[in-house]
């Protein structure tokens, strides 16, 4: 087995693709060790001293470190997802749902075609950057003009969140749709 890594723009989180389907539907954000309890591939990873993030897409695994240097902390995360995928262990222990369903959108049902448009742009758009770069964005709510997106995986906590919401995902939106104002991050 070979697994792959590629750096993103956040310089805490590495991306490692494991050549196999990792989450067969949606995503998994893991913030901290204690999130991490539907998964064993996860606890393993926290488990490194230095993991801080684990997250999981459809084809790669997102690792954020909160100290240490890669290169001491790569072949331990390396091994760890390599012996989860060999062994065959299920990627979580129970099926918990879905942490995102739970997290309520918000939004005036006068805004519906603004909000089906919105997230039209997104998932055409901006998820596929965004997953290329180890992360996941999702809609939350609209109000007052104002975008609510949750930002996950290599996204959360990266230096160029901010300019890649207010540059890049504000801009968009505003040039697709004038009664959008603003974009900010829950």
């Amino acid at each position: 087995m070979f697994i792959q890594t590629e750096s993103t723009p956040n310089p805490a989180t590495l991306k490692f693709l494991p050549g196999r389907t990792v989450m067969p539907e949606g995503v998994l954000d893991m913030p901290d060790a204690g999130a991490a309890a539907r998964s064993p591939l996860a606890q393993a990873l926290f488990s490194i001293e230095g993991v801080s993030g684990v997250f999981f897409a459809s084809e790669f695994i997102s690792v954020t470190k909160a100290q240490g240097e890669w290169q001491h902390l790569k072949p331990a995360i390396l091994g760890v997802i390599m012996e989860h995928f060999t062994s065959g262990a299920p990627l979580l222990a129970t099926d918990m749902g879905d942490p995102d369903e739970e997290a309520e959108e918000f939004y005036d049902v006068a805004d519906k075609e603004t909000v089906a448009t919105i997230k039209e742009l997104l998932e055409a758009r901006v998820r596929p950057a965004v997953a290329g770069d180890g992360g996941d964005i999702t809609f939350r709510g609209f109000r007052d003009g104002v975008v609510y997106l949750a930002m996950k995986g290599a996204c959360a906590g990266c230096p160029s969140s901010t300019a890649t919401l207010k540059n890049g995902i504000q801009n968009m939106f505003r040039h697709y749709m004038p009664e959008v104002q603003a974009v900010e991050q829950i």
